[in-house]
């Protein structure tokens, strides 16, 4: 008995000792937001991805990448909704390395065929600038997600919950606090609630009021994470609209193929059939399929 109590007592301080480092490699599941874009007939929102476009040139671009969007992606149906000529004045306004007709290098205005520039010529300097490399966001909301568990990835499945990127960015930019007592934060980390291992390199981009909107929608961070995290999503996936309108038109083929497959097998085996069950004295019309 004393034997069995000395254990207990031993695994106990173990999860004791163990709970702040424990603490500081889960990850908070962030709240499920509402979004425009879910579901099997969401469609992004417009004026929220002007709004997310303008937080991403005004602040997020000063350290981050988008080097798989070009400028004229933002009039692509679906998207944001600029016009070509709106295209052509934002591309012009950025500056891109190339070469002139003797091969020397020059910089020329963005054309709508350009993609977005890095604000960093290349990765070792953005690292030693930050000490860390910032990331591409080109990819950023299919790429940090989260894992939902048993039995969530099969309901996933069922309600076509695909919005785990939109979610976990919205609320990153939300998520700093102060650590807990005990956390131990290193130098230069900032503490986030929502971050893996809660120790983040980049300080809070975005405070209330940083980014003026011309539609009247509040200057607030909730709204800038909803709408940042709606443009990200985007980015990462510019045709979604699309691709959800073809699967439904899939879907609608493969119920009517699936109807005239099942008529054209009985009728097919009816013909077969028929001529058996005669030669039997068997009458078809009453003999079951």
């Amino acid at each position: 008995m004393r034997t069995k109590l000395t254990i207990l007592v031993a695994v106990a301080a173990t999860l004791v000792t163990a709970a702040p480092a424990l603490a500081q490699i889960e990850q908070v599941p962030p709240p499920r937001l509402k979004w425009s874009f879910s579901g099997p007939f969401g469609v992004f929102n417009e004026a929220q991805l002007q709004r997310g476009f303008k937080i991403y040139r005004e602040v997020c671009s000063n350290c981050h990448s988008l080097d798989l969007l070009s400028f004229r992606n933002l009039a692509e149906p679906g998207g944001p909704g600029f016009t070509e000529a709106q295209v052509t004045q934002i591309a012009s306004e950025y500056k891109i390395k190339d070469l002139d007709d003797k091969g020397n290098p020059i910089e020329r205005p963005g054309r709508p065929a350009d993609h977005f520039p890095s604000p960093f010529p290349n990765t070792l300097v953005a690292t030693a600038t930050y000490g860390v490399a910032p990331p591409d966001m080109s990819t950023l909301a299919k790429a940090r997600t989260y894992s939902r568990g048993f039995p969530w990835f099969l309901i996933d499945v069922v309600t076509q919950y695909q919005e785990q990127g939109p979610d976990y960015i919205a609320a990153l930019l939300k998520g700093y606090k102060e650590p807990p007592p005990g956390f131990k934060l290193p130098q230069g980390g900032h503490y986030n609630e929502y971050f893996p291992g809660h120790n983040i390199a980049m300080p809070p981009p975005i405070t209330d009021g940083q980014v003026k909107y011309d539609d009247g929608s509040p200057e607030t961070l909730e709204q800038y994470s909803k709408d940042i995290a709606a443009f990200l999503y985007w980015a990462a996936e510019p045709h979604l609209v699309q691709r959800k309108r073809v699967g439904f038109q899939v879907i609608i083929y493969l119920i009517v193929l699936s109807g005239l497959l099942y008529f054209t097998k009985k009728k097919v085996w009816h013909d077969l059939e028929a001529p058996r069950e005669m030669a039997h004295g068997q009458d078809p019309s009453k003999t079951a399929l």
